[in-house]
Formats: C-alpha cells, sequence, structure tokens
C-alpha cells in the first residue's frame, strides 16, 4: 500500500495487502476494520498526551517523545509502532538520514521557541510541516502524530490545541483535506509561505 501522509484513501471494504497484514496485530482483512482499531488507538494516546502528569513531565521536543507518541498511537494495531521506516516512500528523507533529520529539526524547534523566533503557533506550524512533509519519519501515520505532536507542542507552550479544519476527518477525502495538502505543498514551495497552513490549523 502507497502512504503519503497517512492512509492511501480506499473504500471501508478494501482487503489488506497481505505484506501488510503481516504487520497487523489484531487479526483484521479490511481497511474499514483497520481505520477502526488505529481510530481507538489514537483516543488511547490522546488521552495519555494531554494527561496533565504526561504534559508536566514530558517534553515533546525530545526525539524519544516522537517515538513514544508514535508508539502510544498505533501499538495495539502494527508491530513497528513507534520505529522510525527502513523504506523509501514518495515523500520524506531517505530512511538512513531519519534520525539525524528528526534531531536537527528538535533542535530547530526548541530555539525558535527559546528565542522568539517566531510565535508559538508559527514555530509549532514549521515544525508540523517539516515533520510530516520533509521528513515523514514512519512507514504509516504521520499525518496523524505529527498533528498530535504540534498540538501537544502548543499546549506545552500554553497555546490551545489546533483545530486543524475544524477537526475534519482528514484521512479521508473532504474539502479539508485538500486544503491541508495545498496549504503543506505551499509551504514545500516556499519557506516562507507559513500562512496558508497556519491558518488551516487554526481553523
Amino acid at each position: 500500500m502507497n502512504f503519503i501522509l497517512d492512509h492511501k484513501l480506499a473504500d471501508g471494504n478494501t482487503l489488506i495487502r497481505p505484506e501488510e497484514a503481516e504487520q497487523l496485530i489484531p487479526r483484521i482483512s479490511t481497511m474499514g476494520e483497520l481505520n477502526e482499531y488505529e481510530a481507538l488507538n489514537i483516543v488511547h494516546a490522546r488521552e495519555w498526551a494531554f494527561r496533565d502528569r504526561t504534559m508536566k513531565s514530558k517534553e515533546p521536543l525530545e526525539e524519544s517523545y516522537v517515538r513514544k507518541l508514535h508508539r502510544k498511537m498505533f501499538d495495539e494495531v502494527w508491530k513497528w509502532a513507534g520505529t522510525y521506516r527502513k523504506h523509501e516512500l514518495n515523500i520524506g528523507c531517505d530512511p538512513f538520514d531519519i534520525t539525524q533529520r528528526i534531531a536537527q529539526l528538535l533542535g530547530n524547534a526548541q530555539y525558535w521557541l527559546d528565542n522568539n523566533t517566531f510565535t508559538v503557533d508559527e514555530s509549532a506550524i514549521r515544525f508540523h510541516h517539516q515533520l510530516v512533509s520533509k521528513i515523514h519519519p514512519f512507514a504509516n501515520g504521520n499525518g496523524r502524530h505529527a498533528r498530535m505532536i504540534t498540538d501537544v507542542v502548543a499546549v506545552k507552550h500554553r497555546r490551545p490545541e489546533f483545530t486543524w479544519g475544524s477537526g475534519q476527518d482528514l484521512v479521508r477525502e473532504c474539502d479539508a483535506r485538500s486544503q491541508y495538502f495545498a496549504a503543506l505543498r505551499a509551504l514545500d514551495a516556499n519557506e516562507n509561505d507559513v500562512k496558508p497552513l497556519l491558518d488551516f490549523a487554526r481553523s
């Protein structure tokens, strides 16, 4: 299955390919079932991430947190949850560069926040864009992971969570998904064109 920012769009009855099914923990066979399992797993991860104790004791701009949050989001579904991808995709960096690129991004984001290089919102959104579009560290779930960790960064710095197109399901085809992709592409093309993605994230 070819992943871009999340799952390839598919009908809920579409069968999961055998090579993918081997990496699943639950015994499921359709994309619809997979979506349900993942959604429930993500609910549990969200509860963990935004719990007061977690927010106070964990730093989202640490490499271990990047992997741990992904593991929390998908550890009931995928055997490789929290593990960086080892194969090339049509988006993101070479898999051999992921660890170094993650470290650079985390350092940059911390610098932006510590030195007021940008507003908190813009720092978080630039972090989000680099993570999901330029690095794309995991085999699956990158969009959902990048949005949640960006929300955690915002809340950690006393800003509200982002709404990401009024909370629409960006995994499925919809106008909000198209706007999200267009905003990411705009920032891909011009690193100063952050407004579309920032506006979408707060819409």
